[in-house]
């Protein structure tokens, strides 16, 4: 049975999708042990990159243009192909990431020898400021949330259906969109992964989900990383209620960087110094 990560990388104008998925399997592999196979409508470059255990070709699917706070300003979102990582991935037990998905621990190693066909983060929180409510549910309902930044599958009827439920919800956007109250136009891979979820389950609350919450790193604070030996330590600066400048510092957290610019600087300046050499144990 074999088993390991996918990546979806579709760089837009502002991020390099590709090159952070490249920097995430190298740390899958380091801390996970997982082979990693990338899906991207750049295949050449990615094999260049030579990170990668495979290399998948996929067209970008668009999931129409967001604003982003870290970017000031409005950049095309090509994530919709994520529907289809049951039908792409090469693995029989699958581990999905979000390529800003920064993998510090061992942590979703435990995920693997889960005895459950689907499984996704229920829970997230900012790392900033964990007891503030945080994405519970979405729409006039308040459907209840869940996260395809992470998923852990494996094949089985169950799972088929829950990515059929997903292409299904995508390839109709607007009428799930008018059906469950959804403000928000673009397309959502965490909402059509919801109502799948709620599809397959039958509307019930019992949807297993990673028995931990995820850590985040919102679009409007500033992250950074310094080394001390071995460790590294994430440093996730934040303005509080009184307008203070503050700084919270983390190591061995696996966490989400809702925001993509200060993570790309930090890939790009470390491929810097990997090709000069003199940081390489630090990739």
């Amino acid at each position: 049975m074999t088993t390991g990560a996918v990546i979806f990388a579709f760089d837009n104008e502002a991020t390099d999708y590709l090159a952070m998925a490249a920097w995430s399997a190298q740390r899958i592999r380091r801390f996970l042990d997982l082979p990693t196979a990338v899906i991207t409508d750049n295949p050449s470059r990615a094999q260049e990159l030579n990170s990668f255990d495979m290399v998948i070709s996929a067209p970008a699917q668009t999931g129409g243009h967001r604003w982003f706070d870290d970017y000031q300003q409005t950049v095309s979102w090509h994530n919709a192909a994520r529907t289809d990582a049951y039908a792409l991935s090469p693995w029989d037990r699958t581990l999905v990431l979000d390529a800003d998905y920064v993998v510090n621990s061992a942590d979703l190693g435990n995920l693997i020898d889960s005895n459950t066909d689907f499984l996704c983060f229920r829970n997230a929180y900012d790392i900033a400021d964990p007891d503030a409510a945080f994405h519970r549910g979405f729409g006039r309902l308040q459907m209840p949330m869940y996260w395809a930044t992470v998923m852990w599958f494996r094949r089985s009827t169950v799972t088929d259906w829950i990515f059929q439920s997903m292409n299904m919800i995508k390839n109709h956007w607007q009428h799930y969109r008018d059906l469950y109250h959804i403000y928000e136009t673009n397309y959502r891979n965490d909402y059509a992964l919801s109502i799948a979820l709620a599809l397959v389950n039958g509307s019930t609350p019992h949807v297993a989900a990673i028995p931990w919450s995820m850590a985040s790193v919102l679009p409007d604070q500033r992250l950074s990383v310094t080394a001390d030996q071995d460790i590294e330590i994430w440093n996730i600066e934040y303005t509080d209620n009184n307008t203070k400048r503050r700084t919270v510092s983390v190591f061995g957290m696996d966490f989400h960087a809702m925001g993509k610019r200060d993570l790309g600087d930090i890939i790009a300046g470390r491929a810097r110094l990997f090709d000069t050499g003199r940081q390489s144990s630090q990739l």
